[in-house]
């Protein structure tokens, strides 16, 4: 998918990094010797990403300018990669998982929940309110509990429904810790019914088996 850039009105004329970030920045530098500083490329967009919530060209320019470089490389990193954003997201960035196993388990149904709930219907797009903004994304590489929303870059929503989903974003928009991971309280990728092979071999070397009602 083509990367949704920002256009010029929306981009700021310049960017600094704050002095906890680039702390953070010059930790990542550390570890490269001369001449392959381009290796902290993507850390350095992370950074920037989570201090602004977006990453603009202004942003690009001065990694760029610490990495010496040309902006390009920068930029060419940047707009290969979904999970940096070029322009303003919402507080809370959906990304639904659409690939196969999530859809034939009911991603297509958190889909229309997101554009019924929240009237999002395009990539990127952000509610109103500055909370919410949506797209879709290919595996998370959680298909054994699909469907899965990813929210925020970080934390995975898995084995979702709609009324499970509808509570999720209704949290969210209430500003309420919500709890990640499997909604059913699957352990990891465990069947959903728990442990059900290997059960005598796994007793015959001492290991303790987990009933898979979650930790």
């Amino acid at each position: 998918m083509k990367p949704k850039i920002a256009p010029k009105e929306l981009q700021p004329e310049s960017f600094e990094f704050s002095k906890e970030s680039q702390k953070e920045v010059e930790y990542h530098l550390k570890k490269y010797p001369e001449g392959h500083k381009m290796s902290a490329v993507m850390p350095m967009l992370d950074i920037a990403q989570r201090q602004e919530g977006w990453i603009s060209e202004a942003a690009m320019n001065e990694i760029a300018r610490q990495l010496d470089c040309p902006p390009i490389k920068v930029f060419e990193v940047a707009t290969f990669y979904s999970m940096y954003h070029l322009a303003p997201v919402g507080k809370y960035h959906l990304q639904l998982c659409t690939t196969t196993p999530c859809w034939l388990r009911g991603s297509g149904k958190l889909k229309k929940v997101i554009e019924k709930k929240l009237g999002l219907k395009s990539a990127k797009e952000v509610t109103k309110d500055g909370l919410f903004s949506y797209e879709e994304v290919e595996c998370l590489g959680a298909c054994v509990n699909a469907p899965v929303c990813q929210v925020n870059n970080e934390n995975y929503h898995e084995d979702l429904d709609e009324k499970e989903f509808e509570n999720l974003l209704e949290d969210l928009k209430a500003g309420k810790d919500v709890k990640h991971g499997s909604v059913i309280g699957r352990v990891c990728s465990m069947q959903a019914t728990g442990a059900t092979v290997l059960e005598e071999q796994a007793k015959k070397a001492g290991v303790k088996i987990d009933d898979g009602k979650g930790a």
